[in-house]
């Protein structure tokens, strides 16, 4: 089995659990089955940790000298409810006040280093203007996703008026925060035939579910086993170098759809973001490198794949015959691209990328050449947007009228288009691929059933994408008419003791009603596998997370909140020529999802907003659009006039 890591020699572990009185006589994780005290921290235990990973104490500084101190305001300075940037000597420091406190933590997002001061402060958490992460004030704990890591938190004190922080300088440089975890004490021995947990699929769900699972004190074997070669990277940190003011933006992420809304339009899947990765090594682009699996005992097998799963037996079978037993199983297995049916599918230089060799690929045959892009939902306009740098030519093929339709409506997808023509895309609307022409066996043109024939040297295909539970089909694991797995709010399948989650799901949807719904976004893959990690542990945790998602294209930023499908109308604040607005999304009386371009930290505040439970109401918009000249929003949070 390619990648799997040796063990790292076993480290004393006590755990003491001790269970409220309706958690006890609950299954419990362990290697047999039966119950083990290591494996389980719930609601009311108490853990204890070998000297090597206790936690912090409540001074976190071993040396002053290793502290700075500063005053950095009058208590005065900052009114409830408000966040300030101060300089503390050795670096910045996000200084809030809410409810009369003073709280001080790190001013970076640790996803991908936003302004946090230019987030959304509201329930004792603060919202990333950019990509909707949130971190608890008082602790610095992330909260909500995406991203792995946490704030660090900072001492405040106030004398004479005046507000103290001190902080460690080398946590003001690092400005993120691994959380403490237990690590394996109960290693295997080379390719030992049984794990207590079992992951499948690498991505986001599946990662974040081992590291919930290692930070919720659970110290027995997990198996990660993944059918790419790299360990688990970040896929959209390859996309979007202009996004925002001198950072790399990620793109929607490695998600893709198949729900007819949302297919090619609903998340990016892994071209747009691959296509950026020309010179970046997968080491250099991993979520953790080797040494953070080794250390905390989390066993990744790389290119693996599961063939079956017996749930009776508790057991999978890889294709190379390789067996393995479980206690607890998450499948995480993703999608697979949609292809191309028509004549001539089998030509060379026509691409669903799936890896970084394949972008490379595609980059370098695209240099000074012809490419044409199959779909123009954001899987294929980021890759277009991207190749116009590099190709002669770029042009795409859409069978509907107006790119992003389905998803942004008509009219935002017209300015979004309008954008692309700029840039010299030529657009190919409301046809389809007949036929890919080669010559020595490689693509030369794409022949449309408008009868255009178009000049391609290398074509790239997003057309949407179908969940991967092929392997599922005799397991007795529930699978929907198109192929996703049911899960509850708990992310259970119908088996117990297996749960799913990521792109291959169908999940009820909390703020909608409970609509199931697939989300393939990577912010919810995130959420999903910290759901279906708690409930292993008999936590009794649900998915709530409002859905948020992000891409960019020729240097602009789009966000978007919310589950917009099957919206009636749109209420634009702004300038769609200048690119610069706020889209409200509604369905009869209530905003369902909202986009925005130039326009932060808008998407922000409506997540949080809805994250709240408060509708927001078509009419409440209308009026404020109605009345308002400044285009300020502060009405959403209840805040200024």
């Amino acid at each position: 089995m390619g990648g799997c890591f040796s063990k790292p020699k076993p480290v004393e572990l006590k755990i003491e659990v001790v269970l409220p009185e309706k958690e006890r006589g609950k299954e419990e994780l362990s290697a047999s089955g039966k119950g083990s005290p290591r494996a389980y921290q719930g609601n009311g235990t108490a853990r204890h940790f070998h000297t090597e990973e206790r936690l912090p104490a409540p001074h976190p500084y071993a040396g002053t000298q290793d502290c700075v101190e500063a005053a950095v305001c009058h208590v005065k300075d900052l009114e409830n409810g408000q966040m300030r940037e101060v300089e503390l000597g050795w670096g910045k420091v996000l200084l809030v006040k809410e409810n009369g406190e003073f709280h001080a933590l790190g001013h970076k997002c640790p996803h991908y280093g936003a302004p946090l001061v230019k987030g959304v402060l509201s329930r004792g958490r603060v919202r990333c203007p950019w990509h909707g992460a949130c971190f608890n004030i008082s602790t610095g704990d992330l909260e909500d996703f995406p991203g792995l890591d946490s704030l660090h938190k900072f001492q405040v004190k106030i004398e004479k008026e005046k507000v103290y922080v001190w902080a460690s300088k080398q946590a003001l440089q690092l400005q993120r925060r691994t959380k403490v975890m237990a690590k394996c004490i109960s290693p295997s021995a080379g390719h030992s035939g049984s794990t207590n947990v079992l992951i499948v699929g690498a991505g986001a769900a599946g990662l974040v579910c081992a590291e919930t699972l290692r930070q919720e004190g659970f110290s027995d074997r997990i198996v990660l086993c993944t059918l790419d070669r790299h360990l688990p990277y970040d896929r959209p940190k390859l996309s979007k170098p202009t996004c925002d003011p001198g950072l790399a933006l990620p793109s929607l992420g490695p998600r893709a759809s198949v729900a007819k809304w949302n297919s090619g339009c609903l998340a990016l899947s892994q071209v747009g973001c691959i296509l950026q990765s020309l010179d970046a090594q997968p080491e250099q682009l991993a979520l953790r490198p080797k040494e953070f699996f080794r250390a905390y005992g989390i066993e990744v097998l790389t290119e693996a794949q599961v063939v079956t799963v017996d749930v009776r037996n508790k057991k999978v079978v890889f294709k190379d015959g390789f067996k393995l037993e479980y206690n607890k199983l998450l499948l995480a297995p993703g999608s697979s691209p949609k292809t191309l049916s028509c004549k001539g599918k089998e030509v060379e230089n026509v691409f669903t990328i799936r890896t970084p060799e394949d972008a490379n690929r595609v980059v370098r045959l695209a240099r000074g050449r012809n490419a044409v892009v199959v779909g123009a939902g954001f899987l294929g306009m980021e890759v277009a947007a991207y190749l116009t740098e590099k190709a002669h030519s770029v042009s795409v093929v859409e069978l509907e009228e107006t790119p992003f339709r389905r998803f942004l409506g008509e009219r935002v997808g017209r300015a979004l288009m309008k954008m692309f023509e700029n840039n010299r895309v030529k657009f190919y609307m409301q046809t389809e691929v007949s036929e890919l022409r080669a010559q020595e066996g490689k693509l030369k043109e794409v022949v449309l059933k408008s009868s255009k024939v178009v000049r391609a040297d290398v074509c790239v295909v997003g057309i949407g994408a179908v969940p991967a539970t092929g392997f599922l089909r005799q397991s007795g694991i529930s699978l929907d008419s198109r192929g996703f797995i049911p899960v509850n709010k708990m992310m259970q399948t119908n088996i117990p003791g297996v749960f799913a989650a990521g792109d291959a799901v169908t999940f009820p949807l909390a703020w909608r009603n409970n609509r199931k719904v697939n989300i393939p976004h990577w912010q919810m893959a995130h959420a999903q596998g910290r759901v279906a990690a708690q409930n292993m542990l008999a936590q009794e945790a649900e998915i709530s997370t409002v859905p948020y998602l992000w891409t960019a294209m020729f240097g602009k930023s789009l966000r978007y909140a919310g589950y917009g499908e099957g919206f009636d109308d749109v209420i634009i604040q702004g300038d769609l020529e200048e690119l610069k607005f706020v889209a409200f999304y509604t369905k009869g009386d209530e905003v369902i999802a909202v986009a925005s371009m130039n326009y932060d930290p808008i998407v922000s505040k409506v997540a949080e907003v809805l994250a709240s439970g408060r509708a927001i109401r078509k009419r409440e918009v209308e009026l404020f659009l109605l009345h308002s000249k400044t285009g300020d929003m502060s009405w959403l949070t209840g805040k200024g006039s």
